[in-house]
């Protein structure tokens, strides 16, 4: 069943498209990447889909529901969290204080934050750290963290609002080759086990195709190329205008690594 549906999205800042019929669909459990070279559009497909911006045509639909042009805050409250390129957390506050936050405002116990804050959902909290593998860093100020296990406590964050659709916006950037790759095998596998949709921009090629299910290549704001790695891999326009050599040889290693 087709969880996130964008259909023939356009966009344009002045005279500059940025977003060219745009159109793909995203199952429950499925990640799909979009990759591209910069300005290929990516983000402006990708914030369109969150409702950072309102498309100048087109239709985005979740779970069957036309989302198109909807404030964020209202997309996250239909099922969606986000994950962003440069983790957003509370530095002042300790690993389970910023995922109990989230927890109180999806439950919109705001008003209870002053009197209530360190009690409210502790127990959500620390079992959504586990599931990250952060619980055993709970009451550590997050500003003490490396960067690898703050975006471990931004994914927890992004669960507490029981997404059936994550945005993952360049999610290994800033991290080392190991944390990249322990963090997006962390991803796939809640996404499976949960049923969650994701979809996530990323230049890390080692990531894209060791865990991506299907892959958009967008170049000049048009899809030129979409399907499972392999199909992406091989595809000569997509080696020529983006992955080059670089790019084919880390689809290899990412190959060889996973089977």
């Amino acid at each position: 069943m087709t969880l996130l549906s964008a259909e023939g999205l356009n966009k344009s800042f002045g005279g500059v498209v940025a977003a060219r019929d745009v159109s793909f669909a995203l199952t429950a459990g499925e990640m799909l990447a979009i990759i591209g070279p910069n300005g290929a559009g990516k983000s402006t497909t990708f914030n369109m889909v969150g409702g950072q911006l309102r498309p100048d045509s087109g239709r985005v639909t979740l779970a069957g529901q036309d989302i198109t042009g909807m404030p964020p805050r209202e997309v996250c409250r239909l099922g969606v969290g986000r994950t962003f390129q440069v983790a957003q957390t509370f530095l002042s506050m300790t690993v389970v204080g910023n995922v109990q936050m989230a927890l109180i405002a999806h439950a919109g116990r705001t008003r209870d934050v002053v009197a209530d804050a360190e009690r409210l959902f502790r127990a959500e909290a620390l079992a959504l750290l586990d599931r990250v593998g952060m619980a055993d860093a709970a009451d550590r100020p997050i500003g003490e963290l490396a960067y690898g296990d703050v975006k471990r406590v931004e994914l927890a964050i992004a669960l507490a609002a029981a997404p059936r659709l994550l945005l993952m916006d360049e999610p290994t950037a800033g991290m080392a080759p190991r944390e990249r790759a322990s963090l997006m095998r962390l991803t796939a596998g809640i996404a499976r086990e949960e049923g969650i949709g994701v979809l996530f921009t990323e230049h890390d090629m080692d990531a894209v195709f060791a865990h991506a299910d299907r892959i958009l290549v967008l170049v000049r704001g048009e899809i030129i190329a979409a399907g499972a790695p392999e199909e992406v891999r091989a595809n000569e326009q997509v080696q020529r205008v983006y992955l080059g050599t670089t790019g084919v040889k880390a689809a290899l290693r990412a190959r060889r690594a996973h089977g």
